[in-house]
């Protein structure tokens, strides 16, 4: 599932809300759209900002897209809350209101240049500015939005599934620290060689699924900014015993580990490094 905010800058909310329902009309002629309003004047104010950037609290209201009929609103969902759920059905989901610097975003109203943030793909002074095409381009250019559940519910729907018998996971997670002396880990960066990561990623999952008895491989590492305690890698396989899924799960971390170059830079309460260079 890709992941859009839409947010203004002083334009108000009739700009906002135009180019939310253009966007959101775009999207649904390609799949399903969750979308989401968020409301930060009525925000609990009890909870912190994750390192994610997915704000806690506030009004979230959320309705399905073209082909839904169900909308929900209240404090006790969070817009991640949210965006889990979403992720086991959607192909898009579009937040309005409120900007996530993990994820792109387009900007409404008078903003300068230099005050968007990098999450920001396009900043229109009003809605008929807009080209939605290249935003959608631009948005599906970017890292989908993914969990555990949306790679285990898309395994499922695999034409093999009939055939399997096993669902095998692995869960990779950013620890705090590894001795009870260690500085916290306030989060781990991720980047990834653009292009050549990608490749490598599809080419081990085709790699594991020509194996006996495996029918589906899914692989996915996070990049970006991931805080303490969040989710980094998932492995999914389908297979048709046990024994196939769980050697396949093992096999697909540790080559995904050795083989598809991916960077971390761990953040920790005293410093920050590059985790290679730590170890030179």
């Amino acid at each position: 599932m890709y992941v859009l905010g839409v947010t203004d800058s002083g334009a108000g909310d009739a700009p906002l809300e135009r180019a939310a329902d253009m966007i959101v009309d775009r999207l649904s002629r390609a799949g399903r759209v969750g979308v989401l309003r968020y409301d930060a004047t009525i925000a609990d104010g009890t909870a912190d900002l994750r390192a994610s950037g997915l704000t806690p609290g506030g009004d979230v209201t959320y309705a399905l897209g073209a082909d839904g009929d169900w909308s929900a609103t209240g404090t006790e969902r969070s817009i991640e809350d949210v965006l889990e759920s979403l992720a086991l059905e959607c192909s898009y989901a579009v937040v309005v209101g409120h900007e996530l610097p993990s994820y792109p975003s387009v900007v409404v109203g008078d903003r300068r240049d230099d005050d968007l943030s990098d999450s920001v793909i396009t900043a229109v002074q009003n809605p008929g500015e807009l080209d939605i095409e290249a935003v959608v381009s631009d948005l599906e250019a970017t890292e989908p939005y993914e969990t555990l559940d949306s790679l285990v519910a898309q395994i499922k729907r695999s034409p093999a599934a009939e055939r399997a018998g096993a669902i095998a996971t692995f869960t990779g997670r950013v620890r705090a620290k590894d001795d009870e002396d260690d500085p916290r880990t306030k989060y781990l960066e991720f980047e990834k060689y653009e292009g050549v990561a990608d490749e490598r990623m599809a080419a081990l999952e085709a790699e594991l699924e020509a194996r006996e008895g495996v029918y589906g491989v899914l692989l996915y590492h996070r990049t970006g900014i991931v805080a303490d305690g969040d989710d980094i890698v998932h492995v999914v396989v389908l297979a048709g015993h046990r024994t196939e899924a769980f050697r396949t799960v093992e096999d697909g971390i540790n080559r995904l580990k050795d083989e598809v170059p991916l960077f971390k830079k761990e953040i920790t309460v005293d410093d920050e490094f590059w985790v290679h260079e730590s170890s030179e």
